[in-house]
């Protein structure tokens, strides 16, 4: 008896029903990675606002789980125990404040192991409000027209890897707003 129907006695045709059953399972594994493509830009855009809400309370430890061990923050290379410290100092100067910005521009590599993210954001107080901020959110360059000659405004540029699934990121460029723009 044929193996193929042993397994599958109820199918007419059960040889025929695998083959087709694995054309349609490879076809759909062949077309995944467009797909998993933006899975991935959302999973890093995910990680942004958990950091932003991370950042919102405080939550230094919390912000470098999202590291890799060799994370270095510029301007001037500082590692994870010196971001710390700097974090601290920022959290204390600014106290009870919400983080504000555009939907971030994520970049994958060929692999899908790395990428990169941009995130144009602004600082504001606990109970300040900038109403026509959550209506750009989809045009970050309206966004930074918006609030740009108005509030502290920084570009935070990522470098991130993935890591036993999880991004992490590597390398963060953190840049204020100079009137006229950006200085990279």
């Amino acid at each position: 008896m044929n193996p193929v129907m042993t397994f599958c006695p109820r199918i007419r045709g059960g040889k025929n029903f695998l083959l087709r059953l694995a054309l349609l399972g490879l076809i759909f594994l062949l077309s995944s990675p467009s797909c998993s493509k933006e899975d991935e830009a959302e999973k890093i855009r995910s990680l942004i606002k958990e950091g932003a809400e991370l950042a919102e309370k405080h939550d230094i430890s919390g912000l470098i789980k999202f590291t890799t061990e060799d994370f270095s923050a510029q301007p001037g290379n500082q590692g994870s125990r010196e971001v710390r410290r700097i974090l601290w100092f920022a959290f204390n100067y600014y106290g009870n404040f919400r983080i504000m910005y555009p939907e971030p521009s994520v970049d994958l590599g060929p692999e899908g192991r790395d990428g990169s993210a941009r995130v144009y954001f602004l600082i504001v107080k606990k109970e300040q409000s900038a109403p026509k901020v959550k209506d750009l959110y989809k045009d970050p360059k309206g966004w930074i027209q918006e609030v740009g000659e108005s509030a502290d405004l920084y570009r935070l540029s990522l470098e991130l890897l993935k890591e036993n699934g999880d991004w992490l990121v590597k390398r963060a460029l953190l840049e204020p707003f100079r009137g006229t723009g950006f200085s990279g």
